[in-house]
């Protein structure tokens, strides 16, 4: 069982090996793909899968534009919405004295 870090070293091309226990443990295969995230100071984070962000960027660039929506346009609806659930959700009715 590994420890919570391990050490692997760079090879050629910049390519860095899984050890075979987190391969096995998290089944890692051939060709998956990961993110590689830079948290400043040298230390990066490696996670499993595709960043989200880039693909939910995508996504709302796309309907934009089929959409013929701004972005300042749908920056004010968020706002609007935003405003329209915390009233909903946070705000008391304000009661009359006497009621």
């Amino acid at each position: 069982m590994l420890t919570v870090s391990t050490t692997v070293q760079m090879r050629q091309r910049g390519a860095i090996t899984v050890p075979r226990e987190l391969r096995r443990k998290y089944a890692f295969q051939e060709g998956d793909v990961f993110t590689l995230v830079d948290l400043g100071d040298g230390v990066l984070m490696l996670a499993p899968g595709a960043s989200r962000v880039a693909s939910l960027s995508r996504e709302l660039s796309s309907s934009l534009s089929e959409g013929g929506i701004s972005l300042e346009e749908m920056l004010q609806a968020l706002d609007e919405e935003r405003e329209r659930y915390y009233h909903e959700h946070y705000v008391q009715p304000r009661t009359l004295p006497g009621q």
